[in-house]
C-alpha cells in the first residue's frame, strides 16, 4: 500500500513538473506568451519565402517577433511586406519567437 501511494505522489509530481515547463507531446509545439493568454504553434523550421530550411544566423525582428530565413535575399523581401510572410507561417501554425527585449 505504502509503494503504491508513493507511486501515486511521483506520478503527480511529474506530471506537475511537466506541466508547469510547457512541453507538449508535439516536440516542434512552443508555448508563447503574447499579449493575453499563451498562444500555442509550431516552432519555425521553414523559411516563409522560399521553401527552404532556416539559417538561425538570419533573422529578422518586427513588432517583438524573430522570423528567420535560408538566405540573405529572403530578409530583404519579407522586410517589403513583413505582414504577408507572418500571415503565411500563422497559416501554417507557427508562431515566430519573442525577438529578445520584445522589439
Amino acid at each position: 500500500m505504502k509503494k503504491l501511494n508513493m507511486m501515486v505522489v511521483l506520478s503527480l509530481v511529474l506530471a506537475l513538473s511537466v506541466a508547469g515547463t510547457g512541453l507538449s507531446a508535439d516536440p516542434s509545439t512552443v508555448l508563447m506568451e503574447k499579449t493575453g493568454p499563451l498562444e500555442k504553434g509550431k516552432s519555425q523550421t521553414s523559411c516563409p519565402v522560399m521553401p527552404g530550411k532556416i539559417n538561425k544566423e538570419l533573422y529578422a525582428d518586427y513588432k517583438g517577433q524573430r522570423v528567420y530565413f535560408c538566405c540573405p535575399g529572403c530578409v530583404d523581401i519579407f522586410k517589403k511586406d513583413p505582414e504577408k510572410y507572418l500571415k503565411k507561417l500563422r497559416e501554417q501554425g507557427v508562431l515566430p519567437e519573442q525577438s529578445p527585449g520584445g522589439k
